[in-house]
């Protein structure tokens, strides 16, 4: 690889979003740089790429020092930082908004030529969720120093390391019943490498402006629920939560969490996460979205069995196992 490929600096690069993006870089042949707090946890990003195409390094998007050295020589930057839960120092303000706008306003001083930051459906300054509140600040603070980044907004991302799919699914797995919150809520999941494919056209064809991002269906949380349990070949029925007792039991796991100084947070059921599943989360009428980077949106079908047939009651063996039933009945 040589010294005069771009580079391309990739915040939360060997995330679940980041590593996608950075393996389509790698691919294009540009030298990715993955800052991430803990570059040891993140050594598997080097077998995207040739020797040193593509190299962990330590940054805290966080703290200004870090940011400023991993961005200092990129022609591009992706920031793909987002948390789910708050946990210790990474607040939702420090990290989807402050994070945000240290990292576009770095880039612009540094004469960073494109920047890309991911946001998702939902941000909104005037939500009653702290979560939708910082995304929608995050991207504020981009447009106000580098007007012409490239925000994405993805709706629910489904893919091999998800944490939506795979965490039901491993209810379903030890649980009798599977409880959900905003049964009729609508969603319009989108493919983990589908929203890479998106970073990586507007990164080398230059699209800026606001996309919202979207798979080919539209479905409630208790069809996509019911879907999993197909795919995964488990019966569950499925108990939809009203929004007043789900509302009462993240108050109790909040105050849990903050009762434990942090040491055990809330993974369950925040508060913020009962007030986002009050909204519908599809992409709005008329955005700009995949089809306008040139990405066609992968159906559900096409990836889900792939990666949850270990939720199944054989495994693997699954079909093998059913098969071999149905020939003794």
């Amino acid at each position: 690889m040589t010294s005069t490929a771009p580079l391309v600096t990739i915040f939360g690069g060997s995330g679940f979003v980041g590593r996608y993006v950075a393996r389509r870089m790698a691919r294009q042949g540009w030298r990715v740089r993955v800052a991430v707090r803990r570059p040891n946890d993140a050594l598997f990003v080097r077998t995207y790429g040739a020797v040193g195409q593509v190299e962990p390094v330590q940054a805290n998007i966080r703290d200004e020092a870090s940011c400023a050295r991993v961005i200092e020589g990129a022609d591009a930057v992706v920031n793909c930082v987002g948390i789910l839960i708050e946990q210790g120092p990474q607040r939702f303000h420090a990290v989807q908004a402050e994070g945000a706008g240290r990292v576009a306003r770095l880039a612009a001083g540094a004469g960073v030529q494109r920047l890309v930051h991911l946001s998702a459906i939902g941000a909104d300054p005037d939500s009653p969720a702290r979560y939708a509140r910082s995304k929608a600040e995050g991207e504020a603070l981009v447009r106000a120093a580098f007007p012409a980044a490239t925000i994405l907004r993805p709706s629910i991302i489904f893919g091999p390391e998800d944490q939506f799919f795979n965490r039901f699914a491993a209810m379903a797995r030890v649980l009798p019943v599977l409880p959900i919150v905003g049964a009729e809520t609508r969603f319009q999941p989108v493919y983990v490498d589908d929203v890479a494919a998106a970073a990586e056209a507007a990164l080398t064809a230059d699209r800026p402006g606001l996309f919202e991002l979207g798979g080919p269906e539209v479905e409630t949380f208790r069809a996509l629920m019911e879907r999993m349990l197909r795919v995964i070949h488990r019966r569950r029925p499925i108990i939809a939560l009203p929004f007043w007792l789900a509302r009462i039991q993240a108050g109790v796991l909040d105050a849990a969490a903050a009762l434990s100084l942090g040491l055990v947070p809330n993974r369950l059921l925040t508060r913020d996460q009962v007030e986002m599943l009050r909204r519908d989360n599809i992409v709005a009428p008329g955005m700009p979205g995949l089809a306008d980077l040139g990405v066609t949106p992968t159906a559900m079908d096409a990836v889900l069995e792939s990666y949850l047939y270990p939720y199944r009651p054989y495994g693997q063996y699954a079909e093998i196992t059913e098969s071999a039933e149905r020939l003794r009945e």
